[in-house]
């Protein structure tokens, strides 16, 4: 009988497996760590392969700690360090290159100049955000411009985007064979193509940095067992387990905090300070 939910939290220094019962009590998880690579000043890396291969074995061996099986699961979550951009090949499943992470700077230009352009008003007003290095739409677009063979690659609707949520669903749900590119509205909310008004991607922001729509997964709600699909039998789970939920780490983790009123938030201190606070009710449309 399914009576237990899992969670995959792949952060910026780890990636874990926690599985809960009915009650929320921790019965089973497992966490290992991954490179951060650092090939010069001011720029971060990981490996989206490390990464993938990390989160199978936590799931394998997370789950053989509490002795259950894909049959014991009603539901598995992913929760995610948000902004890092994943650039791969929809056939082959291969990376064009590391992801470049939320901390990196390398592209201080192109925020620079979207400011200089007066575009920086659109983009707040729009994704709510202000040009800068931290969030997904520049690092992809000094991928489009600087690593050979993606340009073209995303001009045919060969190369796709997505942060590491996407990467992991779309490789747990069946990659090159089928996997969902999906994401939710949070983490989607942190690209600067969004527009927080319609919830899905903007032609105008994207227009701006120059990304092709159809690298882009989808945008779902953030919890929704009918959206995202169920894992490949033949993967780390074992069997077919819904993916219910996706949620960037600062938003879930001010969902675990039980700030649902306006006004309530969180501070959560851990590879980097984060405090989210909640300005209007989540509840109405």
């Amino acid at each position: 009988m399914a009576d237990f939910v899992a969670a995959i939290d792949q952060g910026t220094t780890s990636t874990r497996l926690m599985v809960f019962d009915h009650a929320g009590a921790v019965v089973g998880r497992h966490q290992l760590e991954h490179e951060q690579i650092l090939p010069r000043p001011g720029w971060v890396e990981h490996d989206p392969i490390e990464i993938w291969e990390r989160t199978r074995t936590v799931i394998t061996r997370g789950l053989a700690s509490a002795g259950l099986g894909a049959g014991d699961l009603a539901a598995v979550g992913v929760t995610n360090q948000r902004e890092t951009a994943v650039v791969w090949d929809r056939r082959s499943g291969r990376p064009y290159c590391n992801a470049i992470v939320w901390q990196d700077t390398r592209t201080d230009r192109i925020a620079a100049a979207l400011e200089r352009e007066g575009k920086g008003a659109v983009i707040r007003r729009k994704a709510g955000l202000p040009p800068a290095t931290y969030f997904s739409a520049g690092k992809v677009r000094w991928i489009l411009d600087n690593v050979d063979g993606v340009h073209g690659a995303a001009e045919r609707g060969e190369a796709v985007f997505g942060t590491t949520d996407t990467w992991l669903l779309w490789n747990l749900t069946g990659g090159p064979d089928g996997g969902v590119h999906l994401t939710d509205v949070t983490n989607a909310s942190r690209t600067m193509l969004m527009d927080l008004e319609t919830l899905d991607w903007d032609d105008e922001l994207l227009g701006f940095f120059g990304i092709p729509r159809t690298m882009l997964p989808q945008i779902r709600p953030s919890a929704d067992p009918s959206l995202y699909g169920s894992t490949r039998p033949d993967g780390p789970f074992g069997g077919a387990v819904a993916c219910a939920a996706i949620l960037g780490d600062q938003q879930a983790a001010t969902v675990g905090q039980v700030c649902f009123s306006p006004g309530e938030g969180k501070n959560t201190y851990g590879t980097g300070n984060f405090l989210l606070v909640l300005v209007n009710d989540p509840w109405v449309a």
